[in-house]
């Protein structure tokens, strides 16, 4: 394979990751599965928990499935012609802006915390695990999704330098959890506030479509 890359290179990645990432799985998986547009409902995000809470757990499994695919997909087709972690974490941060600002949404999109950790998953796997642990504890104790996904976000960039895996992967991780910080504003407003709703799942059956 080829580890000589340059300003080409890059871009492509990015573009690729961008393209990939911008890929509305949850606004098509619920569509096609229930005949709604999902920002109609709940918090009108096209992410994993307002799925859960709008049409139930087994969608929202599958749109989280999805969403971490598809930075997956876009990482893992550079890595295998190029061995180079710079350009895997230029290709990854293009899937998790296209996860949040997608090109299919007029730049509008989902938190990324599901890319995010199909992300992390393929990149740091030692690392996954542990950030997983983190949002996971949080959930079941408090059951605020928005709240593990937070403390999972910040607590990463450390799993990830503490493993030693490289630097670029370590400022991957921390760019990653700022976007995911920056997306969750409103809701950490809400979490001071005392105001943010906790996690319940919801039933198709129970819409007007």
């Amino acid at each position: 394979m080829f580890n000589e890359v340059g300003i080409f290179h890059f871009v492509l990645g990015f573009v690729l990751g961008h393209l990939c990432g911008s890929i509305p799985s949850g606004l098509w998986i619920v569509q096609a599965l229930h005949g709604i547009d999902i920002r109609n409902y709940g918090s009108k995000n096209i992410g994993t928990t307002n799925v859960f809470r709008t049409v139930g757990p087994k969608t929202a499994v599958m749109v989280l499935i999805a969403d971490a695919l598809k930075g997956i997909v876009a990482v893992w087709l550079v890595s295998t012609y190029f061995h180079n972690p710079v350009l895997d974490v230029v290709t990854a941060l293009g899937a998790l802006l296209g996860h949040n600002y997608s090109v299919f949404l007029g730049f509008k999109g989902g938190k990324g915390v599901a890319t995010a950790l199909g992300l992390l998953v393929f990149l740091m796997p030692k690392a996954a695990p542990c950030s997983f642990g983190v949002w996971l504890v949080l959930v079941l104790a408090t059951r605020y999704v928005s709240l593990g996904s937070i403390v999972a976000a910040i607590v990463t960039p450390f799993l990830a330098w503490y493993m030693e895996y490289p630097l670029a992967y370590v400022i991957f991780s921390a760019i990653a959890a700022f976007f995911v910080v920056l997306r969750h504003k409103e809701n950490i407003q809400r979490l001071l506030s005392g105001t943010e709703s906790k996690i319940k799942p919801g039933n198709a059956k129970n819409l007007q479509k």
